[in-house]
């Protein structure tokens, strides 16, 4: 073969990676745009509380019907909630919202397969990237709440609890629901974590463990009752570089 046979060859592979290359410029654009919609869209829903739970829950199951009611207290007591905006633990969230004063948020992601938008939401927005959304979890919220789940809420439990022990985001509740779920978990942080020096023994102090709504809602109100919801300035300074 000669090096004129082979010259369409290389043409084309130029072509494509030009292609790619111009392809990934247009996905920062992207990725900027879903950055500046959803800030613009959440910007008024302060203060809020991020629930966060497994997407399989069964509308009938406990977890369901505690996290609905969860939401309806934190709603009725003036906090926005956002959940993820799917179904299970987060279709609970938006319901109890939804039915209650203040109003429900769904942060939305396109997934292959297991999500669809649950019918609660007063405000909805869809992401197509995760880390997009999960700024957006941390970045309005006044308080985590964690229910029983898989992957994806170990997921943004550990993202949040890492913010907060580096101080990239500001402190906030953080508190996990349901203790028989979570007392292995904690068991491994106390007893295998802190032990081997991974985490300090104070790092612990970030979580709360509390099975009764009304007890959430207090503990979130207590975290503040010496100041307001609104970040402070340096607050808000820190969490621009989220």
């Amino acid at each position: 073969m000669s090096v004129t046979d082979k010259l369409p060859k290389v043409i084309e592979t130029d072509l494509l990676a030009n292609d790619h290359s111009a392809r990934e410029s247009w996905r920062v654009f992207e990725i900027m745009s879903e950055f500046v919609d959803s800030t613009e869209r959440l910007k008024e829903i302060s203060p809020a509380v991020s629930i966060f739970g497994s997407a399989r829950t069964d509308p009938n199951h406990p977890y369901f019907k505690l996290t609905e009611d969860i939401a309806r207290q934190l709603s009725d007591a003036g906090f926005s909630v956002i959940s993820g905006g799917g179904p299970g633990i987060m279709e609970a969230a938006n319901k109890g919202a939804f039915y209650g004063k203040s109003p429900s948020v769904g942060l939305n992601i396109q997934l292959p397969h297991e999500q669809h938008n649950n019918p609660y939401q007063d405000i909805t927005q869809t992401f197509h990237h995760f880390f997009a959304r999960k700024v957006m979890f941390v970045k309005f919220a006044a308080a985590y709440v964690v229910l029983p789940g898989g992957f994806g809420t170990m997921d943004e439990l550990m993202e949040a609890l890492t913010l907060v022990q580096t101080g990239k985001t500001r402190r906030i509740p953080i508190i996990l629901v349901c203790s028989a779920f979570w007392t292995g978990l904690l068991d491994w942080f106390r007893n295998v974590m802190v032990v081997e020096g991974m985490i300090n023994a104070e790092d612990m102090d970030l979580i709360q463990v509390i099975d009764e709504p009304k007890q959430v809602v207090e503990a979130i109100f207590k975290h503040y009752e010496t100041r307001g919801f609104e970040p402070s300035a340096q607050e808000r300074e820190i969490q621009l570089n989220l």
